[in-house]
């Protein structure tokens, strides 16, 4: 079930997600050692879980027609996940299943693009109690691509011209489109507002590598001058988390790009 809300090579991981979907037993166990020998809280490294911190797990969608055909994937060009796509996000939903690790959350988001709802229905029986409504937000979008949506890349360079991000990151992708500037901040909002709306809960959202990486740049505050795209790579079918602490107006990242066991080809 869905409902729609708003407008229409190696992986790496930093931590690893707890059992029977509590956030970080591991992480809670080694503060509680740390405090154990000693250690000052003003330097202590390692700090149990916030009681009434929010957890995001964003999932970045499995490899998608569009990524291999070399079409802008927007709403019209984007058509769902490929065969591999799919081993991939089902690869990922066998893991959770023996881990337990997201049976904790309350509610699943996808951004409204096919191969986000895709994966979330993949990943919709292991989630929560497995009967989760999947919820699709316009605002998880990857970069709205205007005009180019649909087209062939070459088709883009050949009506539009190429955007130069890297040195103007203003500049729109297509008419009607966004420029990574303005991309950023609005995808990174998006996430924000979902641990708004679920304090104290564990939250899951299948989206695009674009969103996953403005979260980076903006809840880490990376200054611009090395925020530029494409500084990190995002792995199909990978878990990213954050938490979100209301106490002190912070994010945590948790992991990033966790995709042990997931296939490449």
């Amino acid at each position: 079930m869905s409902a729609a809300s708003g407008e229409g090579p190696a992986a790496g991981s930093t931590a690893g997600g707890g059992n029977e979907g509590a956030a970080g037993p591991d992480e809670g166990a080694a503060a509680e050692l740390g405090a154990s020998f000693g250690v000052p809280t003003g330097v202590r490294r390692i700090l149990a879980p916030t009681a009434d911190a929010t957890r995001i797990v964003l999932v970045r969608h499995g490899e998608a027609i569009c990524n291999v055909n070399g079409i802008v994937g927007g709403v019209r060009g984007c058509t769902g996940l490929t065969g591999l796509g799919r081993r991939q996000v089902s690869a990922l939903a066998v893991r959770l299943e023996r881990t337990g690790e997201l049976a904790g959350a309350t509610a699943l988001y996808a951004s409204i693009l096919p191969r986000a709802v895709e994966t979330a229905e993949i990943l919709r029986p292991v989630v929560g109690d497995g009967k989760l409504d999947i919820v699709q937000e316009y605002a998880l979008c990857e970069l709205h691509p205007g005009e180019s949506d649909g087209l062939t890349w070459q088709e883009v360079v050949d009506r539009f011209g190429v955007p130069e991000w890297d040195t103007d990151p203003g500049t729109l992708i297509a008419p009607g489109g966004e420029s990574w500037s303005s991309f950023v901040p609005r995808a990174a909002a998006a996430v924000q507002a979902l641990a708004l709306r679920h304090p104290g809960e564990l939250v899951v959202a299948a989206v695009h590598a674009g969103v996953i990486e403005s979260t980076m740049i903006s809840f880490l505050e990376i200054p611009p001058a090395v925020s530029r795209r494409g500084w990190t790579r995002i792995v199909h079918a990978s878990l990213t988390e954050w938490e979100w602490v209301p106490t002190e107006s912070r994010w945590v990242l948790i992991r990033f790009n966790d995709a042990c066991g997931v296939p490449t080809e």
